[in-house]
This record gives structure tokens, sequence and C-alpha cells, in this order.
């Protein structure tokens, strides 16, 4: 059984007993959380408004530009970001998944350069999640992380344990948006970012350091250099708090949604002590673009499957990171194979690899430093398309300055459609499926052979919203798609996967929260939101 935790004054613990809390939630780390709370959350909370305020003139007609403001930021030739650690010199390929100790395990020996354990996308944030997941980091970090299985049904025992040169380990914390519930700092729930944040740096900063690394983090979400001039605040205040140089903590931002890929540079430069460049979170940018632009019916998206990265303005924000970076000594990270080895099915496994390798080939010929996987699978696949591309650690030299991308370049979303009812189906499928198994606590969920998370369901939900109130929501049939043609489609497909998959997720309640954000007349900001109130 867990020990009692001691609180300082003014924090109090809403929480189930789940072991190790103790461990992690010390006297001194609790009171870090609090010192972090106390110095941050009324500007995380300003930051907010500031999102809601311009979500509301852009659905007033307000399209985004750069800033006039930021422009001597962007104009001048002389800054550069802060050399990254040896450690992080050379990413080509990077691979990614949810805080579970066996994923971490595997995930450090899969032969990838860096593992990015996720608290965010990826984690359902149940508390026995959280705290077993920061226990796995701090046993990771220490060498000491290990896992036996129970016995399987033929008897066997298998026995996980870290290599000799595991990969670099990078962390993303929730994003601004999110809070933890569980924490309770003068009346206030603690920022979901800054408790993922702290506990790790708290536990395991100065051992990374001791060992020749560093904290090293992944930052989502941000939709604006403001936002990362919070997050270089907070470095500077860790820092100082647990005696680390000005400078230790190294943080990649995900460029995932479309108003930070107007403030790329700027992001850079309020980070640029601590920056260890940009990535470009593809699904949760798809999400961000129908979420900004929600309320302007001309703005109506394919079927997800037919929008990826070959889009114009898929292609522009790319290109535009790998300038923006390479201009300023910064790696531009590529974005996320979601395939999977498809197992029983060898034309199936062949053309999804077929699709990573292509992916990645494009990534590293259009110079991109390295990319992401879902699948220890498929680390081999990227390597050798970023060996053959790039014989050193990056490609930063490559400065990209036949690509001109403006403002209309990042907002050609091209011509609407085609939306089908395979594509209806797909995203009611996949908005079921992830969402049930997210609420039985699996935040990282193998469908039709690709891993999905919640920027995927994400996407899913939003479409559905757009276009049962967009004048172009129009199945290729001729159908329109209103609330009476999602609600029946959707009682469909959960008595299919009901039948499917019996009680794997809890698929009733998904169902109702999917019936409640399409109908809602208001867009939810993030599914995550109304789905963190259904769990404990």
């Amino acid at each position: 059984m867990p020990g009692p935790v001691a609180l300082p004054p003014g924090v109090a613990l809403r929480a189930p007993a789940v072991d190790g809390v103790d461990e992690i939630l010390s006297a001194d780390a609790v009171e870090f959380l609090a010192s972090l709370h106390r110095s941050f959350d009324g500007r995380r909370k300003a930051l907010l408004t500031m999102r809601f305020d311009r979500q509301r003139r852009i659905s007033l007609g307000e399209r985004p530009d750069f800033l006039a403001e930021t422009a001597a930021i962007r104009n001048d030739d002389s800054w550069q970001i802060s050399p990254v650690p040896a450690d992080l010199a050379d990413r080509r390929v990077e691979i990614t998944g949810p805080v579970e100790r066996k994923m971490i395990i595997n995930a450090l020996n899969s032969g990838a350069k860096v593992f990015m354990a996720d608290f965010e996308d990826s984690n359902t944030p149940l508390w026995d999640n959280l705290v077993q997941g920061q226990r796995n980091l701090r046993d990771a970090v220490r060498g000491t992380i290990e896992l036996t299985t129970a016995p399987g049904v033929d008897g066997t025992v298998k026995h996980y344990r870290l290599h000799e040169r595991p990969a670099t380990l990078m962390v993303r914390p929730r994003g601004w948006h999110l809070v933890e519930k569980h924490v309770i700092v003068d009346g206030q729930p603690l920022s979901g970012a800054l408790f993922d944040f702290g506990l790790f740096m708290f536990h395991n900063a100065n051992h990374l350091v001791a060992r020749g690394s560093g904290p090293y983090f992944y930052l989502p979400k941000l939709e604006s250099h403001i936002e990362a001039r919070l997050w270089n605040d907070v470095f500077v205040f860790a820092q100082e708090r647990l005696g680390l140089a000005r400078g230790t903590i190294k943080a990649t931002v995900l460029v995932e949604t479309i108003l930070a890929a107007f403030e790329m540079d700027e992001i850079l430069f309020e980070l640029r002590e601590h920056s260890a460049g940009l990535n470009c979170g593809r699904w949760d940018y798809i999400f961000s673009a129908i979420k900004k632009f929600r309320d302007d019916p001309a703005m109506v998206l394919a079927d997800r499957a037919l929008v990826g990265m070959t889009a114009s303005f898929m292609r522009a924000y790319s290109l535009l990171a790998i300038k923006t970076c390479h201009r300023r000594g910064a790696h531009a990270m590529g974005g996320m194979a979601a395939q999977i080895p498809v197992k029983g099915d060898a034309a199936a496994n062949d053309a999804a690899l077929a699709k990573v390798r292509a992916d990645k080939e494009r990534e590293a010929a259009d110079g991109h430093d390295g990319t992401w996987v879902a699948h220890p699978g498929l680390v081999s696949i990227a390597m050798e398309a970023f060996d053959a591309a790039m014989p050193g650690p990056d490609q930063i030299a490559r400065k990209r300055d036949d690509v001109k991308v403006g403002a209309a370049e990042l907002l050609d979303f091209g011509p609407r459609g085609p939306i089908t009812e395979a594509g209806l189906r797909l995203n009611l499928d996949i908005a079921l499926q992830y969402l049930g198994s997210w609420l039985a606590g699996n935040g990282c969920v193998p469908i039709h052979d690709l891993m999905e998370d919640a920027a995927t369901a994400e996407i899913s939900r939003s479409q559905l919203w757009q276009w049962v109130r967009s004048p172009y929501g129009v199945l290729d049939d001729g159908r329109n798609i209103d609330t009476d043609l999602v609600l029946d489609t959707l009682a469909e497909e959960l008595k299919r996967i009901q039948e499917t998959h019996g009680s794997a997720g809890r698929y009733d309640l998904a169902a109702k929260l999917v019936e409640d954000l399409v109908t809602d007349d208001e867009f939810v900001e993030f599914l995550t939101l109304p789905a963190y109130d259904l769990i404990d």
C-alpha cells in the first residue's frame, strides 16, 4: 500500500491511493510543484484567455499573418539558438510512445536515436498512469528499469531490461490547456504541464546532468511565441531552484497549431538558450487548421485519409519549418509515421512499409534533420532513408533559401472534397475506438494498422462537427451531412465495434461523448477536456 503523502500548506491531494505515490510526491517535490503553480499559473490562464480572444477574431473573419510587431526578430540574421548537447546532435530517427514501463524499455532499446516519453496525446491521464509513468522514467534515467511478465499460456516468462546504449530520453508534458485535477494548490488545480514537467525535473534533472545528458523536453500545442516565453521563464525558474546552470534544459517545440506556423522565428528566439529546434506535428496541425477555421464555410477539408503532407498548406508549413530552423542553427524534425507492421498479411505489411519509406525519403530530401516513428519495427526503414540522404548528424547547412512561403501558402487549403460515406464512417469509427480505449485507460491505440492518439481522434470529431454545419458538408453521392445522418451512422458504427471488440473499451460512453461533441453548438476546444471528467 502507498505511504502517506506529506503536503505543504495550501496543497491538497484528491486522488485514489496508488503504489509509489509517496516516492514521487515527496514533501520537497510537492513544494517544488506548488512554487511552479504560484509563480506561473496566473500567466498560463491569461494566455488561455488570449487564445479564446484570437479564436473569436478568426471566427469573425480575421486571417492570421506574420506579426508586424516582431518583424525585427524575423529580419535579424545575427541571432541563432545555443548549441545543443552532444546527445541531441544526431536525431535522425525518434520513436514516441506513452510512459508505460514495457514501452519505455522497448523504445529506449529500439535503435532510434531519441525516445520521446509522452504524458500528452498518447497517455490517458489516470492518476495511476501519471504516478507510474514518473516512477518508470525515474528508473529509466537511473538505468534500473526492468520488467518481468507474468507467465503466458505456455508458461513463458519474459524479462525486459535496458541495453548498454539506449536512446536519448525526451519527455512531452501535457499542454498549457490541461489541468491536473488531483493536485490542488491554493484552491486551484495544478497545471498538467507543470505537474508533468516539475516532477520529471525534480527527480531526474541532476541525475541526467551527472551522467552527461540533461533534461530534454518536447513542448506541445503552443499557439504563440508568448506561450513559448512562459515556458522559457519556467525553465529559468526551475534551473535556479534545482541548482542547474542556465540553458541546461533543452526543448523542441511541436509546431502543431496553424497559428504557431506564423511565429516560428519568434518561438525559437524566445527559447534560444533552451531550444532544440522545431518539429512538424502533422496530425495536430491538421486538427488545428480545422478548429481555427471551423466557422469558415469555405474551409472544408476532404476525407481525413486524403489530407497528407503533400497537401499545399501542409507542404508549405513543412518547408517553412526547415528554412526557419536551419537559418537559426536548429534541428527541423519531421512528422510521425503512424503506420505499424501488419501481422499475418504480407501484402498489407509491404504496402504499409512502402508508405513509411516514401514519407521518410521525402522528409530527408526536403532537408529535415530527423523524423518520428510510432513502432520499433519502423526504426530501420526511417534510419535507412535518412542515412542515404544525410551522411552527417544533420542537414542544418542546407538553408533552403529557395523556399518562399507566405501567409497565402500557409492558408492554401486547396480544393474542397471529396467527402465520402467511407470517410464519414472512418471518422466515427476512429473516434469511437480511440475514445473507448482512452476512457478505459489506454491513450495509444492501434486502429486499422495505424497507431492512433488523441491528435488523430481530434481530426475525426472536428471534421464531423464542421461538416454538419457547412454548406459544403455534402457527401460525393449528394447527401447532406446533417445531424441525423451522423447520429444514425454513429449508432451503426457503435454496434459494429461492440460486436467486434466486446467490452475491450468503454464504447457506450465514448459514443455519448462523440454525440455531445458533434451536436454541441459550441466547438469544444479539446476532446480531452470533457473526457477527463469521466476518468479517475
